[in-house]
């Protein structure tokens, strides 16, 4: 989440990750170690920062994690950033979560988490987003919640429809690690499952049913997804480069770890590129919010001179 607000300016100055393999491929690539489980650090002890970017876990509110919400453990952690909003109360922040988020327990879950959000005195937003409307072969629907400290206008940026083919996205068979590809059973088991005729560049997906679509896009990439639940072309997995590309990473982005970890890491991460539309909003909505004080202020200072202006 940080690569677009930097991008635009920005710096980071606080960073919190538990895993220590998502700990390495955070520190080759932006140079910095993240501190550790973010439920045993003081906010007090984390630098002031205008903006909070935090995806609490999915899994307790999507499909895939049986929707335990708050009475999963993992589900508590957005109290943590709750915390760090009371206690730093940065001018903006921008949340990502499972689009499964809002219809949690008929809605009272994220009733609850706006209500929170609300009580700490910000103005919030938010809005179910896809990938696939924002330049990236992967159907990827994501809950993204922003909130200015200040009762600033906002409206979420809208993808023009159009993404990448894949064929901008897939590397040469004859380049992709043999481990990869799926064996004879598997791939004569897809093709038999599949009831549409195959098409090539396609990513094949099976769902928890079984079932086998032939895509000319990706389905969400899922950190705890079965190693065989996206194959390209119905025959290989998708390489660690190939995931990176279908989240938005850049070209020189720094593959530190196996190809599970990846996996799981790139299942983790968010949309690029959907980010990078939305930070270009938040800013420009903070700048112009900055342009108005500047404009009160003017007056004001007006006003006082005309005032000392009449009085003498």
């Amino acid at each position: 989440m940080g690569i677009p607000f930097e991008k635009l300016g920005g710096k980071c100055v606080f960073s919190s990750e538990w895993d220590e393999h998502a700990q390495r491929t955070y520190y080759h690539n932006f140079g910095e170690m993240p501190k550790g489980d973010i439920t045993k650090i003081d906010a007090r002890e984390i630098p002031d920062h205008d903006i909070l970017l935090a995806g609490f876990p999915c899994q307790p509110f999507s499909i895939i994690g049986e929707k335990q919400g708050f009475a999963d453990t993992r589900g508590t952690l957005f109290f943590d950033i709750e915390r760090i909003l009371e206690e730093k109360k940065p001018r903006a922040f921008l949340l990502e979560n499972v689009k499964q988020l809002t219809s949690h327990d008929r809605g009272r879950t994220f009733t609850v988490i706006q209500s929170r959000l609300l009580n700490l005195g910000y103005t919030v937003y938010y809005e179910i987003l896809n990938a696939l409307d924002f330049g990236l072969p992967q159907k990827r629907e994501r809950v993204f919640i922003v909130g200015f400290r200040e009762p600033i206008a906002f409206a979420f940026p809208k993808g023009n429809g159009n993404y990448k083919p894949l064929s901008a996205i897939l590397e040469p068979d004859d380049r992709v690690d043999p481990r990869l590809f799926a064996s004879e059973k598997i791939r004569k088991s897809r093709l038999e499952k599949c009831k549409a005729n195959p098409f090539y560049p396609s990513i094949w997906h099976e769902n928890k049913g079984g079932n086998i679509s032939v895509l000319p896009f990706s389905c969400a990439l899922r950190a705890a997804a079965s190693y065989n639940y996206l194959l390209v072309n119905g025959i290989r997995r998708p390489s660690g480069r190939e995931l990176l590309r279908l989240q938005g990473f850049p070209e020189d982005f720094k593959i530190v770890v196996n190809i599970t970890q990846l996996r799981k890491q790139t299942g983790n991460s968010v949309a690029v590129p959907v980010v990078t539309a939305i930070a270009g909003k938040m800013l420009a909505a903070l700048h112009e919010r900055e342009q108005v004080w500047q404009a009160t202020e003017q007056l004001t200072l007006f006003e006082e001179k005309q005032g000392l202006i009449l009085n003498g």
